[in-house]
């Protein structure tokens, strides 16, 4: 078999339990991904568009699972639920959200957690490892297809080159384990050391593993051309998260996100998966919601 036809095997076969069975052999560092055929997206709800709601800081108004249950009022085909909205992760809780998302028709596209490999000390960057290693099983446990990690901020005094390594290496640690539940990681353009395509790009292409992509945001690039710099990552995501606005290098105000432009990205660079709606806007977030799902239900088409 063929380095691309094992590339586009280990991919057909990722949104399923074989998946769970193969591990990240590539010997090749990280190309564009190759799909093989058109297909229609998918669209999902990031429960960070409740995140007042859901923060588990103070007293929180709403549970994951009135979350779950307003999702599934939407015409949506998933929902994207982040760690920090998770009480408790025994299995018994893991598996009464799986089975409440089967029961409401909804697949979990996928989950967060907010790690920082950038940290110089050793001990701290192994409990952050440690971290992503316990949210793969637990993303694995209720379906979850890809798994939000970020790189993080350069500490002061350090380089980004020895930064860059750090997390480079964190995340060729977990690959393995990705690989063994059947769970993408996908390194979000988060600022920090992933602030343009390039950073970014420095640290996912030297990965040797079909588990480890770019999870694509389309409003963290707060950069001269946002849309050119999106174009740049999409070849390789994994995951897509839309935010409603985007902010230029600048800008002191926010603009509305040409919603079309970036789906057509997503589209030229034949991305497969789901495309998960996160609202960080100023409307009530249940008077905007619904009709942003509206416009990107037509646009994904």
């Amino acid at each position: 078999m063929t380095e691309m036809n094992r590339r586009q095997w280990i991919h057909t076969l990722a949104g399923g339990a074989a998946a769970a069975l193969l591990a990240p052999t590539s010997g090749l560092a990280i190309e564009p991904i190759v799909r093989s055929s058109k297909s229609p997206l998918r669209l999902s709800l990031a429960a960070y568009s409740f995140n007042s709601a859901l923060s588990l800081k103070g007293k929180p108004s709403m549970t994951l699972s009135q979350f779950i249950d307003y999702a599934a009022g939407l015409p949506i085909d998933a929902v994207e639920l982040t760690s920090y909205y998770f009480p408790e992760t025994s299995p018994e809780f893991l598996g009464k959200i799986r089975a409440q998302c089967t029961r409401q028709g909804l697949d979990v596209s996928g989950g967060a957690v907010g790690n920082d490999f950038c940290v110089a000390d050793p001990v701290k960057r192994a409990a952050q490892i440690q971290l992503v290693r316990d949210w793969i099983a637990h993303l694995s446990r209720i379906g979850g297809k890809s798994l939000r990690i970020f790189a993080g901020n350069l500490p002061k005094g350090d380089t980004e080159a020895a930064a860059r390594n750090r997390v480079i290496a964190a995340i060729e640690e977990l690959a393995p384990v990705a690989a063994q539940y059947g769970v993408f990681l996908a390194v979000e353009n988060h600022g920090g050391i992933t602030a343009t395509p390039e950073q970014l790009l420095a640290i996912v292409k030297p990965i040797r593993s079909d588990f480890v992509g770019i999870n694509l945001d389309s409003g963290n690039f707060r950069t001269e051309d946002p849309y050119a710099d999106l174009a740049k990552i999409a070849p390789y995501a994994v995951n897509a998260q839309i935010k409603t606005d985007i902010q230029r290098a600048g800008q002191k105000k926010k603009e509305p996100a040409d919603l079309a432009k970036v789906v057509g990205i997503l589209k030229s660079a034949g991305y497969r998966g789901h495309v998960v709606l996160e609202y960080e806007g100023a409307e009530p977030v249940r008077e905007a919601i619904p009709r942003h799902i509206d416009t990107l239900r037509k646009l994904i088409a």
